[in-house]
């Protein structure tokens, strides 16, 4: 029996793999408890290791045995969280691109986020590199224009929007000295190369994910729900796990979401708020499922206009229905339950409800794309 402070990496794996039973304790959990074994506040290696090694012998029964992934899930894990940095990468230099044309070049933050552009699109980023200083973009052509947002792929009146284009790079604007402009011109032009870089990069990594997600047995019930595409799905596979009796119950799942809500009281006082304790990463792709569910369900928005009208907030009521989500994945997750073909080659994980469609928190299954179960 292990007590440690992580619940992965190669240590832990090598440790389950050798029969131990291994508890991941969380850091906070492990220094109130040397407290308590240690009333000096004397703090090294050997009182940590003493006191992880009484909070296993002494509260086990309050701890929870690390499980393992599969190793598809492993490798899912990684591969998502890599791309999810990458993203997270490319909004950072994107950010700061924004920042330092709006020092020196402001009419191109105009220009270039017209309609559906955005700086962060090929298209945009060609014709940064190619005239990243006011003069150089005044005199670009419609025809210069129009050829680099047809090889982005934009379609549609693309002479238009190339016109609109040229139109706003040449409108007088506030603007630095021609040293201070190339100066700048640099700095964005290093932006844009490690934003090209990154967005090959990023579709890369997302292939990836797509296939290897696709080898999952669960793929089919991660993507029944409504709002998770291949990339979302394989978020929430990974940041959840599969090892079996990981979770014991739908709660236990909701608790580790971060979804569920807790309560603080103390007399008269009694609050109900989100856990300040939660996985970044699950909790942030719960809340665009939740996002997109509302989009493409009819029933979902139903519910989620009954918890506006109820006075939740936005973000409150994405919690909430994400929270349901997560109990309604759990209950079609549990072993041995069959899926049931669906038309247009998509599986729903849980057996058809035949009666009419009721509200969310007594429906147990429509079609794809209009998921719910009981609550």
């Amino acid at each position: 029996m292990v007590g440690i402070e992580t619940d992965r990496g190669p240590w832990v794996r090598a440790l389950i793999a050798a029969g131990y039973v291994v508890f991941g304790v969380n850091p906070k959990l492990a220094a109130r408890h040397r407290e308590v074994v240690s009333l000096s506040g004397a703090k090294d290696d050997k009182t940590d290791a003493h006191t992880l090694a009484d909070l296993a012998r002494t509260r086990r029964h309050q701890l929870r045995p690390i499980e393992a992934d599969s190793d598809l899930a492993a490798g899912i894990k990684v591969l998502t969280r890599a791309h999810q940095t990458l993203i997270q990468e490319r909004t950072r230099h994107m950010l700061r691109i924004r920042a330092a044309l709006l020092d020196y070049f402001p009419a191109a933050l105009v220009a270039y986020q017209l309609g559906t552009l955005t700086l962060t699109g090929p298209d945009v980023l060609a014709l940064l590199a190619k005239a990243p200083t006011p003069a150089a973009a005044a005199k670009l052509t419609t025809a210069q224009i129009t050829a680099a947002l047809k090889m982005a792929g934009r379609r549609g009146d693309v002479p238009g929007r190339a016109a609109a284009v040229r139109a706003a790079l040449r409108t007088e604007q506030l603007g630095q000295s021609d040293i201070m402009a190339g100066a700048y011109a640099a700095t964005v032009c290093s932006g844009v190369a490690i934003l090209q870089t990154l967005n090959t990069e990023i579709a890369g990594l997302e292939n990836e994910v797509e296939a290897y997600f696709g080898l999952h047995p669960d793929v089919e019930i991660y993507r029944s729900p409504p709002g998770p595409g291949p990339i979302l799905g394989a978020r929430v596979l990974a940041e959840f796990g599969d090892a079996p009796g990981r979770y014991a119950d739908a709660k236990a799942r909701k608790n580790y979401a971060g979804t569920a809500p807790i309560t603080r009281q103390s007399g008269k006082m009694k609050a109900v708020h989100a856990p300040f304790i939660h996985n970044d990463r699950l909790v942030n792709a719960l809340d665009l499922q939740a996002g997109a569910a509302i989009l493409r369900d009819r029933y979902v928005r139903a519910y989620y206009d009954q918890l506006r009208a109820g006075g939740l907030g936005h973000h409150a009521t994405l919690r909430q229905l994400a929270n349901r989500l997560v109990g309604i994945l759990h209950g079609c997750l549990k072993p041995g339950l069959a899926t049931t073909p669906m038309p247009a080659g998509h599986t729903a994980p849980c057996p058809p409800q035949p009666d009419p469609p009721t509200p969310l928190s007594h429906r147990r299954h429509t079609p794809h794309g209009a998921f719910a179960v009981e609550g």
